[in-house]
């Protein structure tokens, strides 16, 4: 079935958000003069808002719900008490009209060449046959199915299935090392492993079922394992890995029963995945998201303000959304969601830098071409190679279909993002450039597109509705045209419902709301609340709102306030990669910082304090990168290896990340540090001295 030709002409495309505030008007009898009213309803009138976002998407449950937020607290809201929901049952609503429409479910290509299409018959019968197999071998709702998956139609299919049955989904890339891996899937003990036998990138084919028998062999909890055939080279009868089954047999399966099933009906708040974020300290953490409320989020996120709509509609007809992405990236959770509003999703598995015989960055934007993309996304890091690389995008076929750009991951600065208007205005194109910020932490952006609003390169357009976000200064004031910490004030549908395992909320308290005091910002509207309403979200990026002069409503990320590391668009905890450095003899202590900041290209320095009389050579160096990645991924292989006398801790041992992070930056060491506070500030000189030499390269 290949069904592009009737494709050729364009919707007219009115904006969804056009189209929602229409509704408003209509149904509501709500109309506001500017953005900035909208929103500020959306933040102030929460019950109002979100009631709206569930009607005006004909939201289903067999039960209704008793309230909309029926408590008002961080962490902890309780959103749409007494509904259910399921993830899987939002996507299937759309098999038969979209496949009626003549309308493809999922396209996917791979760096060999090969494309593969999935009807929305096809992805629902897959579905059920994975679902009721996992069902045979004992999954119930609540039991964890961990997934060693790259981007391929089987990695969702995988995900909904586990969804359908209640089953708690997480998955990890296969360019993760083992250590990587564990570290996360250990924490949640999963009951079975779906795992890939090898996969490409770069040109290079890379055998995985040594590192699948290891996570199998340290992995008590699993009773079942699933391998999927992805190099053609898997013979099970020669595998060690438990009892396994090909993933090609189980989907096979097409009988009354797979004809029959439906997804089950689960609260609200059942848990769908478990994704992980990195802070500086710990073990990954691994944060639960709900079935409904991820559900409810991505639609108003994707639709109004990415203005992606649905394949089949008038208004969108034809719609074909793309967005690059590892499965170790939320946006592989985000180029999923496409699904849940019926929309063709265009996926791309490999390198889109080609390899490095033969450095290619036309591949995706010729996938585009071919395959009628109407909405492009990618990390930041992927469109500034791009620009770098000096790529003319009418050599890659007729992008004309192409009517946004979607980035994230890290800002996009200015330079790249008029380049790539340059580029769509080459070719007779007027471009939109959906930029956007937000995180794995709550599936879901604060920032982000509007397409009526004015656009200016390396500036994000707006607040997203629903999410009351301020910029605060040290005072933790809300300011205008001044940069301070991001945070938002009231609960958002998507927020984590906790972290797995995490006693007492301990973590999760920790890592978004110990900053300031209870209640402090939390009255819807403005002010504060009593502190039984609990704290302010605090998110660790720098943000301003408006520009220099607070005025308009775009947005500007300028990196992170924490000391996390950002490293083209993945974010990774500090302590995994010390884990994996300080793990070798030669090595005594280390330190990482991540320059990533404003849209210019990620520094990474590392610091390490070597045993005495070892000496910072070529080869330890490499050492020191195949540890990283091996241990963690490529990505996260440093720029430059400095060896140093000390690392600056403080008087408790910590290390000063952070504030060796705003000494590179550029901020005055006395502002940065207090080395009163220090354990051994007599290192200091050294750290200031390399400071001003990179800022003079800068």
């Amino acid at each position: 079935m290949n069904n592009v030709n009737h494709l050729s002409a364009p919707a007219p495309h009115l904006p969804q958000i056009r189209l929602y505030q229409n509704w408003l008007r209509d149904e509501r009898g709500l109309s506001f003069a500017t953005y900035n009213d909208l929103w500020r309803w959306s933040v102030t009138e929460l019950d109002a808002f979100w009631q709206s976002i569930w009607d005006y998407f004909d939201l289903q449950s067999p039960t209704p719900h008793t309230a909309v937020l029926a408590n008002n607290v961080m962490p902890g809201a309780k959103w749409f008490p007494g509904a259910q929901t399921n993830y899987a049952h939002q996507v299937l609503r759309h098999v038969q009209p979209a496949h009626e429409a003549g309308f493809l479910a999922v396209i996917s290509h791979n760096e060999k060449g090969l494309r593969r299409e999935m009807t929305w018959p096809e992805l629902r019968r897959q579905v059920a046959a994975m679902a009721l197999h996992l069902q045979a071998q004992g999954v119930q709702p609540g039991d964890r199915v961990a997934a060693y998956l790259p981007n391929i139609p089987e990695a969702m299919v995988a995900f909904l299935a586990t969804a359908s049955v209640g089953g708690v989904w997480s998955i990890c890339a296969p360019d993760m090392g083992t250590n990587a891996v564990l570290d996360r899937f250990k924490q949640i003990e999963p009951k079975v492993l779906i795992a890939v036998d090898g996969v490409s990138y770069g040109g290079r084919d890379f055998d995985r079922m040594g590192v699948v028998q290891e996570l199998r062999d340290a992995l008590p909890s699993v009773q079942h394992v699933i391998v999927h055939n992805n190099l053609g080279t898997l013979d099970l009868t020669n595998c060690d890995v438990g009892a396994s089954v090909q993933m090609s047999a189980i989907t096979a399966r097409d009988d009354a029963e797979v004809q029959a099933f439906e997804p089950l009906w689960l609260p609200f708040d059942h848990p769908l995945w478990i994704v992980y974020s990195s802070g500086t300290t710990g073990l990954p953490k691994p944060i639960v998201h709900g079935h409904g409320g991820t559900v409810i989020v991505a639609l108003a996120n994707k639709i109004l303000h990415n203005d992606i709509g649905c394949s089949y509609h008038a208004n969108s007809w034809g719609e074909r959304f793309h967005w690059y992405s590892s499965t170790g990236w939320v946006m592989w959770n985000a180029q999923v969601a496409g699904l849940l509003n019926g929309v063709t999703c265009v996926i791309y598995d490999g390198n889109p830098g080609g390899s490095k015989e033969n450095p290619d960055w036309g591949i995706l934007w010729r996938m585009a071409a071919q395959e009628k993309v109407t909405f492009f996304g990618a990390g930041a890091a992927y469109f500034a190679n791009c620009h770098k690389a000096g790529l003319d995008i009418s050599r890659c076929g007729d992008l004309l279909r192409v009517r946004a750009l979607g980035t994230t991951g890290s800002p996009l600065s200015a330079d790249t993002q008029t380049w790539g208007v340059e580029q769509f205005k080459a070719i007779g194109s007027d471009i939109w450039w959906c930029n956007i910020s937000g995180g794995t932490d709550f599936a879901g952006a604060f920032v982000g597109g509007h397409r009526e609003l004015p656009q200016e390169p390396g500036v994000m357009q707006c607040r997203e509705l629903g999410c009351a976000v301020e910029a605060w200064n040290e005072a933790g004031e809300p300011v205008l045209g001044e940069v301070g910490e991001l945070v938002c004030t009231q609960p958002i549908p998507s927020m984590p419902l906790y972290f797995w395992n995490d006693k007492d909320n301990a973590r999760y308290l920790a890592s978004y709301f110990e900053m300031y005091p209870a209640g402090h910002g939390r009255k819807p509207g403005g002010g504060d609340g009593p502190a039984s309403m609990g704290g302010v979200w605090r998110h660790g990026d720098w943000l301003r709102i408006g520009d220099a002069q607070g005025q308009g409503e775009g947005c500007v990320i300028f990196g992170r306030s924490d000391a996390t590391i950002n490293r083209y668009g993945l974010r990774m905890g500090t302590s995994e990669l010390y884990s994996a450095v300080e793990a070798l003899p030669e090595v005594m202590d280390s330190m990482v910082v991540d320059l990533e900041y404003l849209g210019k290209e990620s520094y990474m320095p590392l610091f390490v304090v070597l045993r005495p009389g070892t000496t910072l050579d070529d080869a330890l160096k490499a050492k020191l990168n195949n540890a990283i990645k091996v241990a963690l991924s490529p990505r996260f292989i440093p720029n430059d290896i400095f060896q140093v006398a000390e690392i600056p801790r403080t008087l408790s041992g910590k290390k000063q990340e952070l504030p060796i992070k705003k000494l590179m930056l550029g901020q005055p060491l006395e502002k940065v540090v207090n080395k009163d506070a220090m354990a051994n500030p007599g290192c200091l000189d050294w750290y200031v001295d390399l400071a001003k030499r990179h800022l003079a390269k800068a």
